[in-house]
């Protein structure tokens, strides 16, 4: 928290400006000692927070590095509540570079990942929640996800959190009242009354745990893996869902031999959709591979989308299929239907129970609309208003969230049987604790570690 940081803070690439920020205690006079206004102005003879134009320069040298604007923010009125410099090169790799490399030579140190938002949380500028919700705004796909972590980086999950801990503090300060100072004139809170309050808390929880899957969806997106036997219409399918030719297409089994990844927006919620190597035994080794890494695709999805041609009789390779997709939400494609049939869609629904049977006709485009309505359907029963819903995205919340319940839980059955008021301050501290953890009020510093060692440098 001494040195002063640098990063460069744009992607990386030719654009038309690339951004170099600095943070700590002389990041002041390390912009000062690099830049030259015109006239020869220092930085430091500017005003705060005014964009000046000037160079960068290597005194040591006597070169140009680069022709700028640059701004200094003076403490604590910053991202970082610290001394702050942003300098505005030109976009691409070698100006930016440079830049670096010259702050870095005069003091500075190479920001770790997410540090400059790791002094916004130590410096009390945001609490933990909305420190995750800034790489969560960075890594948005959609305008409903982008609309939620807007809405938990301006403190609607804190406040929450806050509001539930207010409740949790104020019981455990009225029971150690009343076990510290048993002779004192105040009014012993009740049995009745610790219920009351202790169920208002577990509703709170509950209310906000209630959000979590729809969250993980907005955050993350469903993980889907298109399945079926080679030549049945899967690359056709993701082409057809993504509105372009992203897949090789051709009569030739075999074709596509790795996993193919994109993401798409259906109405909202981001899919990252797979198109896989179609399941066969085979003697070609680069096939095989492929066909191994289709299967353990499977592994982390939340979705299979598992495609046959209703042209050819059903086959082995098909019958595994429907083997695999036993222990997955699924949902089956009837491919090829304008073609004479081999079977119907009865004989298939009853092979695979009550899952949803979709006839399609890929390459005309008949029964992709049907499709994402059933996604929607399967994943995202129930609009959320994102205007007004705390919505939970993050699985750490979720943990933590649980893990309080079940504290608030535990006290509940304790003040139900009316157990020492010491005993049930315990489950109410931990429970405390937990929530505390979402908001970082009561958190390690392994985790914090952990936590912004995800986030990208200059961020």
């Amino acid at each position: 928290m001494l040195d002063t940081i640098a990063a460069i803070s744009t992607a990386v690439g030719e654009a038309g400006i690339g951004i170099v920020r600095l943070s700590g205690k002389n990041a002041i006079d390390i912009g000062n000692s690099v830049f030259k206004g015109i006239k020869d102005k220092e930085l430091i003879e500017t005003s705060n927070r005014r964009l000046t134009y000037g160079h960068i320069i290597d005194h040591d040298n006597n070169q140009i590095i680069d022709e700028v604007l640059i701004a200094y923010m003076k403490e604590p009125y910053t991202y970082t509540k610290e001394n702050m410099v942003e300098i505005y090169c030109h976009g691409g790799i070698i100006p930016v570079k440079k830049t670096l490399e010259l702050l870095l030579k005069k003091g500075a140190r190479l920001a770790e990942p997410g540090e400059f938002t790791k002094r916004a949380f130590l410096n009390g500028r945001l609490d933990l929640s909305q420190a995750e919700a800034v790489i969560d705004i960075i890594k948005s796909k959609t305008d409903k996800s982008f609309q939620v972590s807007l809405n938990q980086l301006e403190g609607s999950l804190s406040s929450q959190i806050k509001g539930i801990r207010n409740i949790l503090l104020s019981m455990i300060a009225h029971i150690e009242v009343s076990i510290d100072f048993p002779d004192e004139d105040v009014e012993d809170i009740t049995y009745e009354e610790l219920e009351r309050d202790a169920y208002k808390v577990k509703s709170n929880i509950e209310k906000l745990l209630s959000t979590a899957d729809r969250g993980k969806i907005l955050r993350d997106g469903i993980n889907t893996v298109i399945l079926g036997k080679p030549n049945v219409g899967k690359s056709s399918l993701l082409n057809a869902i993504l509105r372009e030719n992203r897949a090789i297409v051709t009569d030739i089994p075999g074709t596509t031999r790795d996993i193919i990844e994109e993401f798409i927006n259906i109405d909202g919620i981001p899919l990252k959709i797979i198109d896989t190597a179609g399941i066969r035994e085979t003697d070609d080794i680069v096939e095989k591979i492929g066909v191994d890494r289709a299967k353990e695709s499977l592994e982390n999805a939340d979705l299979l989308i598992a495609v046959f041609d209703a042209s050819r009789d059903l086959t082995k390779e098909d019958m595994d299929i429907i083997e695999l997709s036993n222990s997955k939400k699924s949902i089956i494609i009837l491919n090829k239907t304008d073609l004479p049939s081999k079977f119907t869609k009865d004989s298939i629904e009853e092979l695979v129970g009550d899952r949803e049977v979709i006839t399609a006709s890929i390459a005309k485009g008949i029964g992709i609309d049907v499709l994402e309505k059933n996604i929607k359907d399967m994943f995202y029963s129930g609009k959320i208003d994102i205007e007004s819903d705390t919505v939970v995205t993050n699985i750490r919340h979720k943990n933590q969230l649980e893990k309080s319940l079940k504290n608030i839980d535990s006290a509940i059955e304790d003040i139900k049987s009316m157990v020492p008021l010491d005993c049930v301050e315990v489950d109410l501290r931990n429970c405390w604790e937990n929530l505390g953890e979402i908001s970082g009020d009561t958190i390690g510093e392994d985790i914090l570690d952990k936590i912004f060692s995800e986030f990208c440098i200059g961020k």
